[in-house]
C-alpha cells in the first residue's frame, strides 16, 4: 500500500512539475525568438535561424528554470491532494508528515537527476552552438579559431585575445598586421584593450614592432587605436563564460587557470553553484508539504503559483547576490555557492518539522 502512494505522490509531482515547465519554456522561447527580430536579415541570418537558436536555447533555460518550475510544480500537485481530501485520508491511514515528504524528496531527486543531465550532457553544448552558429551567420566573412584564447582574422589583420574580462574589454591582445604578399608587416600587444560601437579598438600600453626591409623599427609604449570589423559579439565566441560551461569543463579550466598563476575565483564559484543549484532541486520541491497541511492548504492555484514563483525568486536573487558580493568581501566559493542551498534546507526542514 505505501509504495502505492508513494507513486502516487511522486507521479502527481513530476506530472504536475513538466507542465509548468512546458508553459515555462513556452514563454522563454516567445521571450528569445521576440529579441531576435532585429538580427534576422544581418548578413545569412534567417528566419529559420532564428527558430533554430530558440530551439537551441531552451535547454540552458530548462536548466535555469528547473527548481522554480519544480517548486510550483510540488505546490500545484500536493495543493490538488489537499483540496480533494486525499492527503487527508493519506494522513488518517497513518502514514505521518514526514514519510510523505519523504516521497515528495523522492520525486525531487528524480528532477535533481534530471537537472544535472540538462546541465552537464545538454544546455552547454547546444548553447554554445546556438551561438556560434548565430554569429557565424551574421558575421560569415570572418574566421575564428582558438581554445583557451581567441585568434580572428579579418582580412590582412589577425587579432589575438588573452581573455575578456567583461562584454567589451580584454586583455592579452596581439595584433599582426601582413600585406597583400602575405608577409608579415608589424606584430603589436597592448596589455588591454577595449571596443567601442564602432568596432575600433582602443589599445592600453601598446608596443609594436615594424618590419622595414631587414630592420625591425620599435615604437611605444603608448595608446593606440585599430579599426577592424571584428565586434565584441564575434570576439566572445571563445571566450569561457562560467555560466555556459558544464562541470567537466569549469574543472579543466580552473585546473588550467591555477597552473597558470591566474585568478580562477569565479569559474570555482560558478563550478560549486551549479551542484549547489541541481542539489536545491531536491530540497525545494520539499518546501511545499508545509502549504499543503499548512495555511495555503485550501487556497486556489493562482495562489500557489505566486508563492511559489516568489519564493523561487527570492532564492535565486539571493544566490546571485551571495555570488557577486562574495568576491567583494573574499568568501570562499564554496561558501558562496553553498550557503543558499543550506539556508534552504534549514528553513525547510524546520517548516517540516513544525507540520502537525
Amino acid at each position: 500500500m505505501t509504495s502505492i502512494l508513494s507513486r502516487y505522490v511522486m507521479r502527481a509531482v513530476l506530472g504536475t512539475t513538466l507542465l509548468v515547465m512546458l508553459v515555462l519554456l513556452a514563454l522563454s522561447g516567445l521571450y528569445i525568438f521576440i529579441t531576435q527580430q532585429d538580427e534576422i536579415g544581418v548578413g545569412t541570418y534567417t528566419l529559420e535561424d532564428a527558430f533554430l537558436y530558440v530551439g537551441l536555447n531552451l535547454p540552458k533555460y530548462a536548466f535555469d528554470m528547473l527548481p522554480i518550475a519544480a517548486l510550483i510544480g510540488s505546490l500545484l500537485a500536493l495543493g490538488n491532494l489537499a483540496r480533494s481530501m486525499e492527503l487527508i485520508v493519506v494522513r488518517a491511514a497513518g502514514v505521518s508528515i514526514a514519510r510523505i515528504a519523504m516521497w515528495v524528496a523522492g520525486a525531487g531527486v528524480i528532477l535533481m537527476v534530471l537537472t544535472g543531465i540538462l546541465g552537464e550532457l545538454v544546455a552547454p553544448q547546444m548553447e554554445n552552438y546556438g551561438r556560434r552558429m548565430k554569429t557565424f551567420e551574421k558575421y560569415h566573412d570572418y574566421s575564428l579559431a582558438g581554445n583557451r584564447s581567441a585568434w580572428a582574422k579579418d582580412g590582412d589583420t589577425i587579432v589575438s585575445v588573452g581573455q575578456q574580462s567583461d562584454d567589451n574589454r580584454y586583455g592579452g591582445v596581439y595584433v599582426f598586421n601582413f600585406d597583400p604578399q602575405h608577409r608579415l608587416r608589424s606584430v603589436g600587444r597592448a596589455s588591454s584593450a577595449s571596443i567601442d560601437a564602432n568596432n575600433v579598438w582602443r589599445l592600453e600600453n601598446y608596443r609594436e614592432s615594424r618590419f622595414e626591409g631587414e630592420r625591425v623599427v620599435p615604437t611605444g609604449p603608448a595608446a593606440a587605436q585599430v579599426r577592424t570589423r571584428l565586434s565584441a559579439e564575434f570576439l566572445g565566441l571563445a571566450v569561457l563564460d562560467p555560466e555556459s560551461l558544464p562541470g567537466v569543463g569549469l574543472l579543466s579550466y580552473i585546473r588550467h587557470l591555477k597552473e597558470n598563476g591566474l585568478d580562477a575565483r569565479s569559474y570555482e564559484t560558478a563550478f560549486w553553484a551549479r551542484i549547489a543549484r541541481t542539489v536545491a532541486v531536491s530540497i525545494i520541491v520539499v518546501l511545499a508539504v508545509p502549504f499543503a497541511f499548512g495555511p495555503m492548504r485550501s487556497t486556489g492555484t493562482g495562489a500557489r503559483t505566486v508563492v511559489g514563483i516568489m519564493i523561487g525568486v527570492v532564492f535565486f536573487l539571493m544566490a546571485k547576490m551571495l555570488e557577486s558580493g562574495g568576491a567583494v568581501f573574499d568568501l570562499p566559493p564554496v561558501v558562496i555557492a553553498w550557503l543558499p542551498t543550506v539556508l534552504l534546507a534549514l528553513i525547510t526542514s524546520i517548516a517540516v518539522s513544525r507540520v502537525k
